[in-house]
């Protein structure tokens, strides 16, 4: 029962509480339609699909419900970018104009909360820090550990969140000493805990909301709170999400990093007891072992290969078997001494945790056997807290510059729906969530076959605001010639402009050669502007130089194609260079691509188009983003027009004027910027 007998939609009204509060504020029907039906679904306890247009003003429509529901609500984003926002931001405000006594509380991973303990063990030993800049980070992460309420990191505005020092100075679950930590009564995790508790909503993010699943499934206590109503902001990465939490990883670097601790407080807590250091180079020499086994994936794609791909497969299952049995060793002796000492505690947690992720992806392929009885060891019983997989799960090996990966995902996330308790409502809005209109490639990859699916279009006014342009002169896109004649076009359209360019790529590979060859046409013409590119610097750094220059050119690949807001003339052109399929020696679509077509399904209709059409959504939602946006979105795959299946992809972008010519792209700029949007 809600906790107000009032209408959803009295809220939203012209001559309502919003209205006279908010400056500037704005009736939109689709707004109020949205908050009706995410009121009536939380009241049924059922499951609403909702894609909501750029500009419909989603998160006060699934806010306003929360807090009026009189039951615990967790809204989950998909990021922590967009969790702090929605949570400092559009929380605070709103709980203002609705004056209602909600309790709302954050709620991230432990690794973004400083630990008492590690750090204090840091600043005790001064072998722990790698450089200069990591003694003075140290100070600086102690000063605010001392000053703040949180302990989150995200609020250590002189230590960047990415900086190694971090991985440090927080916990893991398995070096977390829990109730045997001698800061217990200050720690910041288990505060931030009990306040998700008590809290009537819970903002947290997708990667929580996953790791919350992994942990429940191996019977460990819950990270999050019992909820009615779990609302999915920016749900269309959920299966993406899904797919990595459902799945497993371990690296060699991993267990490198496990044996140098493992030696430290093994010879410093129990050196009489075992040789730790002979133990440890067995361990680290077949580790090496493996690694040289392994060689032949560098030349591969993508440095990746499949299970059923690996090079010298004898070799390399023999080389993992030694590896695993020697770390089997060194854990059973951890196991012996851990009583002695919180350090060997932790050690035997991390070694058990490693050992029991390489023996699932080992044998994952297995089917399910009852264990004979001098097989139920102590060996089996750390493995079998997480229920192997009913589903078929999909395994590869990356070979990177110093490590090997070991990566295993579910060949599909369809039972991802089971999860919804029957008491319990779920609902997933995001403005890309359906492909020309159609759910179901949303819904089936879920598998919520029984949700109520609805779409809201933006009310923004799209055909005077934006053009589309693609080239009709362009070469194909893997031609050799298609960057520099990409770079070409751009060109007039950047002279053009005063406002900011977005180009957007579709690998890592084509943001570096890009960035070059803009640099190299900006002096060779005389174009005084500034070009960033991804890795330069970190994204929050980019963005940050971005706003503030207002006609810089930043080159970005797939984590700029999303969640990144440039208004105004901030950004007046966005540019995508091809259509952005993903890439087919991906190990997880290449199975499910290869699954589809022995089910005699059609795999590029079903997977393919349908995630480039979601994604090719996401990349020109960053030209509209407010009333006053305004812009030009060229894309330089003639595909997109020339192709039978082209229609898919663009009659599901807004409905932008269009254009294959270069001049009336030009001629778009010499216009007047059209008017901001009245209200809808």
């Amino acid at each position: 029962m809600r906790v107000l007998d009032f209408d959803i939609s009295d809220w939203f009204l012209q001559e309502g509480p919003f209205s006279g509060a908010i400056p500037g504020y704005k009736v939109r029907d689709a707004q109020i339609q949205l908050a009706q039906a995410i009121d009536e679904t939380i009241q049924a306890k059922s499951v609403l699909v909702a894609e909501a247009g750029t500009g419909t003003g989603k998160t006060w429509a699934y806010l306003v419900p929360a807090f009026l529901s009189g039951g615990k609500v967790i809204v989950s984003t998909g990021t922590r970018t967009l969790q702090d926002q929605l949570y400092t931001k559009d929380v605070p405000r709103l709980k203002k104009v609705m004056a209602v006594p909600v309790h709302v509380a954050l709620l991230k991973g432990r690794s973004n909360y400083v630990c008492h303990y590690h750090l204090s063990r840091m600043e005790q030993d001064d072998r722990s820090l790698r450089s200069k800049e990591e003694v003075v980070q140290l100070r600086y992460i102690r000063q605010f550990a001392d000053r703040s309420h949180t302990g989150d990191k995200t609020d250590c505005a002189q230590v960047p969140e990415d900086a190694d020092i971090w991985g440090r100075a927080t916990s893991t679950r398995e070096n977390c000493l829990n109730q045997d930590c001698p800061f217990v009564k200050d720690c910041f995790l288990l505060k931030a805990r009990r306040n998700a508790q008590e809290a009537d909503v819970v903002v947290i993010n997708h990667a929580l909301f996953f790791a919350d699943l992994v942990l429940k499934e191996e019977g460990i206590a819950d990270l999050l709170p019992a909820a009615d109503t779990v609302i999915f902001d920016e749900a269309h990465q959920l299966p993406d999400t899904a797919t990595r939490f459902m799945g497993d990883t371990v690296s060699t670097s991993q267990i490198m990093d496990f044996l140098k601790t493992t030696e430290v407080a093994c010879l410093a807590q129990a050196r009489d007891s075992a040789r730790w250091s002979e133990a440890c180079k067995k361990v680290e020499y077949y580790v090496k072992d493996l690694r040289l086994v392994a060689a032949g994936i560098d030349k591969m794609p993508g440095k990746r290969a499949t299970y059923e791909q690996i090079p010298e497969a004898e070799k390399f299952n023999e080389a993992l078997a030694n590896m695993e049995d020697e770390l089997d060793k060194l854990v059973r002796m951890l196991v012996a001494v851990q009583e002695r000492h919180p350090d060997l505690m932790t050690a035997a947690k991390s070694g058990a945790e490693l050992r029991a992720k390489i023996y699932r992806w080992t044998h994952s392929a297995l089917p399910e056997v009852e264990p004979d009885s001098d097989e139920k060891n102590e060996k089996t019983a750390v493995v079998n807290k997480k229920p192997r997989q009913q589903e078929v799960l999909v395994r590869w090996v990356e070979f990177g510059l110093h490590h090997l990966r070991l990566n295993s995902a579910p060949l599909s996330v369809h039972t991802f729906a089971r999860y919804k308790k029957p008491d319990q409502a779920w609902v997933f809005t995001s403005a890309t969530l359906s492909v020309y209109k159609d759910f179901s490639h949303f819904t089936r990859q879920l598998g919520l076959y029984n949700a109520r699916t609805e779409r809201w279009e933006s009310p923004f006014n799209y055909k005077d605001k934006a053009l589309l342009y693609v080239p009709n002169h362009l070469p194909e896109t893997q031609s050799p010639e298609f960057a520099q004649a990409f770079v070409d076009t751009l060109l007039p359209l950047i002279k053009a402009t005063a406002g900011g360019v977005l180009v957007l790529c579709t690998t890592l590979r084509a943001v570096d050669y890009f960035a070059h060859l803009l640099i190299k046409a900006f002096d060779k013409e005389d174009i005084d502007r500034p070009v960033m590119r991804q890795g330069e610097s970190t994204r929050g750094q980019l963005i940050q130089r971005f706003r503030q220059h207002a006609n810089a050119v930043l080159v970005g690949s797939a984590s700029f194609w999303e969640g990144v807001d440039f208004p105004g003339d901030i950004l007046t052109l966005v540019a995508i260079d091809k259509l952005p399929f993903a890439p087919p020696d991906d190990p997880v679509l290449e199975a499910r691509i290869k699954a589809c077509r022995e089910e005699g399904g059609n795999p590029f209709f079903e997977y393919q188009i349908p995630g480039a059409a979601i994604a090719l959504k996401q990349g020109a939602g960053r030209l509209i983003r407010t009333e006053s946006d305004w812009g030009v979105l060229m894309v330089g795959d003639r595909r997109l027009v020339e192709k039978p299946y082209g229609k898919l992809l663009w009659r599901g972008l807004p409905s932008f004027s269009r254009t294959r010519y270069l001049e009336e792209a030009v001629d778009f700029f010499a216009k007047p910027k059209p008017p901001a949007d009245e209200a809808s």
